[in-house]
């Protein structure tokens, strides 16, 4: 499959007026989270063998390079959606009352790993990529990607709303910090299946 180009605008949503960019509090929390969301998930795949890889602990469970897959098709869609669905209509800030104190809530909802959901058609791994290193190149430009857009936007994130079935409305921003979870979420599934009691050794 075609890897993403690391190239974007400064500004992917539609120019708000009086629309204020994120402050550098939020941008370096933004930018601190995603990169330590992406070294956890790196790290709990590192030196797996191909056996390791590829094990599923039951056949309606995921392999390692299921949920690594499902990462890396998710984080496009978390783009494309700032991108697409976020800049429709006019901004209604009005609505931050009801998400000002959502951004610590964002990250403890996409964590919770005993809250099951079932990924949309469009994010269930079906084998995209041709290997493990493509696979990784392709999430790794495509985190690059969003964390090049938290540092430069000029974009009134925090004036654009949409709700997640897991926290309800949240705005712009919030939905970043939660492509950060939603990482950090899968990479917790990693670690379960590589506890399963027949996880290969080798």
């Amino acid at each position: 499959m075609k890897t993403v180009a690391v190239c974007l605008s400064v500004t992917i949503l539609s120019p708000v007026v009086f629309a204020q960019p994120l402050t550098t509090s939020e941008r370096g929390r933004a930018v601190a989270e995603l990169q330590a969301s992406r070294a956890a998930f790196l790290d709990a795949i590192r030196g797996l063998s191909p056996a390791q890889w590829s094990f599923k602990p039951a056949p309606d469970r995921w392999s390692v390079a299921e949920c690594a897959e499902h990462i890396a098709l998710a984080e496009d869609s978390y783009f494309n959606l700032l991108a697409k669905q976020l800049a429709a209509g006019p901004a209604t800030p009005e609505k931050r009352p009801e998400v000002a104190d959502k951004d610590d809530l964002v990250l403890k909802a996409m964590g919770d790993r005993t809250s099951k959901r079932v990924a949309g058609e469009s994010l269930v791994p079906t084998g995209r990529w041709p290997g493990r290193e493509a696979l990784l190149d392709h999430f790794n430009q495509s985190r690059n990607r969003l964390i090049d857009y938290v540092k430069s936007t000029q974009d009134g994130l925090r004036t654009r709303f949409r709700a997640h079935r897991a926290t309800g409305l949240i705005d712009g921003y919030q939905w970043i910090l939660l492509a950060s979870g939603h990482v950090r979420r899968h990479t917790a599934q990693i670690e379960e299946v590589k506890a399963h009691p027949a996880f290969p050794k080798k």
